[in-house]
């Protein structure tokens, strides 16, 4: 994924690590895969299936990075999954 990321000049960074705050406090450490173009972040799974937690996860990474949109690859099924994930709480001052 990455070399075909920079052939495609697209900018990213791989195991980007973020500290977590609350409340001016730091909690803890996330790890993405990629955060493509400080944009969309990318997990990657093998699994035999997506389950929920996964799904929540992928669905905390947005929330705690502030980020919009993502995406979730599983490539230890049979045929290769994906989902888009959609951060409900993004630029939403009410959560």
């Amino acid at each position: 994924m990455a070399i075909e990321m920079s052939r495609q000049g697209i900018t990213f960074n791989q195991e980007f690590e973020m500290t977590i705050f609350y409340k001016g406090e730091i909690t803890g450490r996330r790890r993405v895969d990629f955060l493509v173009e400080d944009l969309v972040s990318v997990e990657f799974k093998a699994r035999t299936q997506f389950d929920d937690a996964n799904l929540n996860q992928g669905i905390n990474y947005l929330e705690a990075m502030r980020l919009e949109i993502g995406l979730l690859f599983n490539f230890g099924a049979k045929k290769l999954q994906f989902r888009r994930l959609i951060n409900s709480k993004h630029l939403n001052p009410d959560c």
